[in-house]
């Protein structure tokens, strides 16, 4: 496998609008012209991004594995290493939402139950008795 053509940032620079939009992805160099019309939140985001370290601005998002998996067909290159910084990639993991207020299930209708009882049973003793 061929090594990756390198790049330097100042290159990068100057592809910056939509006939050559450029980014770098953690050290890794995208063209995503082709996907500006694409891309779910709009060309903008992309082009704000565009000829620079979009790195922060795309894991900010949140982006999913799909869009992680789409960014290979647009890469480059890398940056060469003396314009390389130390980047982490955020991992995706589902943890299901907690909610402190109401820690058990079983909690959310063990008081209306209970209310639900007590009534009878004043209404058996006062009215029926």
């Amino acid at each position: 496998m061929a090594s990756p053509k390198l790049y330097r940032r100042d290159e990068v620079a100057h592809k910056n609008n939509s006939q050559g939009a450029w980014i770098v992805i953690h050290n890794s160099v995208y063209n995503v012209t082709e996907f500006l019309n694409e891309h779910p939140g709009g060309e903008e985001v992309l082009l704000e991004q565009a000829g620079k370290d979009g790195t922060e601005a795309f894991e900010d998002v949140g982006h999913s594995t799909d869009a992680r998996e789409m960014m290979k067909k647009y890469i480059v290159g890398e940056l060469v290493e003396e314009d390389r910084i130390e980047t982490q990639e955020k991992k995706l993991t589902w943890q299901p939402e907690k909610d402190d207020r109401n820690p058990s299930a079983w909690k959310s209708w063990l008081v209306p139950v209970a209310l639900g009882i007590a009534a009878t049973i004043l209404y058996r003793y006062y009215f029926l008795a």
